[in-house]
């Protein structure tokens, strides 16, 4: 895939750009290597004010930074200034805790003693250059959440960002940079996913973050694991979002839409999946069919846009090949489902009822504006056709029933259970799933110690 911008409403390249060479690379991990022995002696005050300014010169960039995120991978403008804004909020949620998160812990006196030592601490200190490797659906904001408590550990970052948002990924090199991070502290690779491994092999690299897809994810965790190297991975997800008689179904219905279609429906921890009981299954379809149905599709740089296109070609090939297997199994579909004629990669608003799983969308991601309607009899089935997926990063769960929402706690197979809401990331909790959703956490004070050197220090009697 080459490295360029592509505007998805129109199809047309806007601008391309040439991968870096082997001199390029070699050159930037060694400004790396350099800007962290640097950057992991500055204080926690140092890196905060740091911090802030780069949060500040982001707010003041959000109507632009916000143009160019949707130029590139074609969200509506509304929800890339909000993206640009929730950015801007982790960064100074990070500046301001940094420190009590990673502060020295001090063992219990008692188990002190038994070790024979006079004290004993746990230090958290950074470990070293660490890879980022991002995608394209949220190009802001799945950097920020790794740079900010990476930055604030005292790590420095490498990103090799997805190769359809190469002017957002130039930006936030840029952005700390002008925040007064020193050369090297935040640094974008521009090379295709061919020379990931060669950077990832690197011993001055010490670790890896991405979020993406499954296969991408097992080609990373498998180099890292070969060179045994800490890894964090958020992949794709297929979140239930499960409807119990006791909900206000109205409401849920109105929230699953918003939940389903979000950034085009192309985020991991979307609503795909929803399964309602059977006692308020018809209300819940037709209030959701219609609202699915009344979003306006069109130019996502127009304020009134409620639906853009997908980011690729494709991505929306892709999709259409799901729901055509659906349909071709016996699936109904209750609106949406064709390809609008015209340029750009635009798909409609869609939702499937009576899917099986024998359909390949009951299994796989369906990465675009494509909901899934399933029926239970009871909580014990909700809970069995939830967990029927290889992913487990988020769910959500309606209803007012204490005894359902303990059963729904305690068996979902899933980083997250929202109650009575959607899923919504925030910088103060963690982020992450299970299964094929991947391992380790993002955000929160978990999120900022993963990469981080767990250090004992033992000081004797």
């Amino acid at each position: 895939m080459p490295i360029a911008t592509v505007d998805p409403a129109t199809g047309q390249t806007l601008e391309t750009y040439d991968p870096m060479g082997e001199e390029e690379i070699e050159r930037r991990l060694a400004v790396a290597d350099a800007a962290f022995r640097a950057h992991r002696t500055t204080t926690f005050a140092e890196r905060a004010l740091r911090m802030r300014r780069a949060a500040d010169l982001l707010s003041e960039d959000v109507r632009d930074i916000a143009r160019v995120m949707t130029t590139e991978m074609g969200k509506p403008v509304r929800q890339a200034r909000a993206e640009a804004e929730k950015c801007a909020k982790a960064m100074r949620w990070y500046a301001e805790h940094a420190e009590e998160l990673l502060a020295d812990e001090e063992p219990a006196e008692r188990d002190v003693k038994d070790s024979g030592a006079a004290w004993v601490l746990v230090r958290y200190r950074p470990l070293g250059p660490v890879l980022a490797v991002m995608p394209w659906n949220f190009p802001l904001w799945q950097v920020i959440r790794f740079a900010a408590p990476a930055l604030m550990a005292g790590n420095v970052g490498l990103l090799k960002h997805a190769s359809n948002v190469p002017r957002t990924a130039l930006y936030l090199e840029d952005l700390f940079r002008n925040a007064g991070f020193a050369e090297g502290c935040f640094q974008t690779l521009l090379i295709g996913s061919g020379a990931v491994e060669r950077v990832l092999r690197d011993p001055r690299v010490r670790a890896a973050t991405l979020t993406g897809s499954e296969p991408a994810g097992r080609a990373v965790a498998s180099v890292t694991g070969d060179e045994i190297k800490k890894t964090v991975l958020e992949l794709g997800g297929s979140d239930p979002f499960i409807v119990m008689p006791s909900a206000d179904v109205e409401r849920a219905a109105e929230v699953a839409v918003t939940a389903r279609v979000q950034n085009n429906g192309q985020s991991c921890i979307a609503a795909k999946r929803f399964i309602v009981h059977t006692d308020v299954f018809d209300a819940f379809a037709q209030r959701f069919t219609a609202g699915m149905r009344a979003l306006k599709s069109g130019d996502p740089l127009d304020e009134d846009t409620d639906i853009g296109p997908l980011s690729t070609e494709k991505g929306r090939a892709d999709l259409e090949a799901l729901v055509e297997d659906a349909v071709a199994g016996g699936a109904t579909v209750l609106c949406g489902g064709e390809r609008p004629e015209g340029p750009g990669w635009f798909y409609p608003p869609t939702v499937l009822a009576d899917v099986t799983p024998r359909m390949r969308i009951h299994h796989e991601e369906a990465f675009g504006p494509v909901a899934t309607l399933y029926r239970a009899a009871d909580l014990n089935e909700a809970v069995t056709i939830a967990n029927d997926s290889p992913f487990g990063l988020s769910s959500n769960v309606w209803t007012h029933n204490g005894v359902e929402l303990d059963r729904f706690v305690r068996d979902l197979d899933a980083g997250g259970v929202y109650i009575n809401g959607m899923t919504a990331s925030h910088p103060a909790f963690p982020f992450g799933g299970v299964k094929r959703s991947g391992y380790g956490r993002e955000l929160s004070g978990h999120g900022i110690r993963e990469f981080c050197n767990i250090t004992t220090v033992w000081h004797g009697a």
